[in-house]
């Protein structure tokens, strides 16, 4: 048992030697950027926050749910459908608070199908993520009118001060609500899931849903509560496609997020923290790429360099998905004694 402990307690020592190590690394390569061009390097660290939004927000979504023992394979189609319903009550209730709700409501709508379709029928968890997607896609296609407008979107709040701090605040306290929501909800899902009793509970049902029941945790009840939840997550990330980042609805607009959210995840190793840094990855990755469109020093077709997150996307997944230890009874459904 000494021997089990100290080898932890190495672990656990290499693991925060490394993320020292690279964290500092990381640091020392933005000041060097910011000192030699301030402007574009703000800019370009400013973009990857906002596009790792959708990112977080769809990959805590997964996180919640697998963490709960659901896979969502369905988070594209929530993240699509939310969007495009809060597109639509904007236009016809020229209320952007309410079409925010009218996404988040939609999402957990979603959530609930999810829930309905895996813990009561315990149909395949992976056919029910994709009838959602392919609903959300259909749906979505054909009640789509071209040519409708918004009267705006949601616009960046200037946290005082704080927004005037060189570098950070232009980053971190300049942006609209949405990005902040997703920050936010980063720090309160660690909270939740690592030291609160719904958190534990959450962990025992998705790791041990038997000896969780056997102790009087309702099974059923935390699978529906967190997979709802989660859709409403991932609501929020909807309702940011299109009230927030664009202020418009086009087909398929969510382009792969839902599934580069999954990826995320993974890389994150289940948990917010690190879901977040991942996502914050792939956010640099699409805010640089969309940087060397613009400036044009590269000579080559722009399709290689939009390719560029994607193909992160894939190394990520090559490189960490075999090492990474998903929760032990995500996927199967618990029939109770």
């Amino acid at each position: 048992m000494q021997g089990i402990l100290q080898l932890e307690k190495t672990s656990v020592l290499y693991r925060y030697r490394n993320l020292f190590i690279y964290g500092t690394l990381l640091i020392v390569a933005v000041l060097a950027s910011y000192i030699s061009n301030p402007v574009i390097t703000t800019a370009v660290l400013a973009s990857a926050v906002r596009q790792a939004t959708p990112i977080v927000l769809g990959a805590l979504c997964g996180m919640i749910c697998e963490r709960s023992g659901v896979i969502n394979i369905g988070i594209e189609g929530q993240m699509l459908l939310s969007a495009f319903t809060g597109f639509l009550a904007n236009v016809y209730l020229d209320n952007l608070f309410l079409a925010v709700l009218v996404a988040v409501l939609t999402g957990a709508l979603l959530g609930l199908l999810l829930a309905f379709m895996s813990v009561t029928l315990k149909i395949d968890q992976i056919i029910g993520g994709t009838v959602i997607n392919i609903l959300a896609l259909g749906l979505t296609g054909y009640f789509y009118i071209s040519g409708l407008t918004t009267s705006g979107k949601l616009q960046p709040i200037r946290l005082g001060p704080l927004a005037d701090i060189p570098l950070i605040g232009p980053i971190f306290f300049s942006n609209p609500p949405i990005t902040y929501a997703a920050i936010i909800l980063v720090f309160l899902s660690h909270y939740v899931l690592f030291h609160t009793r719904w958190g534990l509970r959450t962990r025992a049902v998705g790791e041990h849903p038997r000896a969780a029941d056997t102790v009087g945790i309702d099974v059923y009840k935390i699978r529906y509560a967190n997979v709802i939840i989660a859709g409403a997550v991932v609501g929020l990330a909807g309702a940011f496609l299109t009230l927030e980042s664009v202020g418009s609805f086009e087909r398929a607009m969510t382009n792969g997020r839902g599934f580069v959210a999954l990826a995320v995840m993974i890389f994150g190793q289940w948990t917010p923290f690190g879901a977040w840094g991942a996502a914050l990855l792939f956010g640099f990755a699409m805010a640089l790429q969309t940087q060397l469109q613009f400036t044009g020093q590269f000579n080559i077709p722009h399709q290689f360099i939009g390719m560029l997150p994607y193909v992160l996307t894939i190394i990520v997944l090559a490189g960490f998905v075999g090492r990474s230890r998903p929760p032990a009874a995500e996927g199967v459904p618990y029939e109770k004694e």
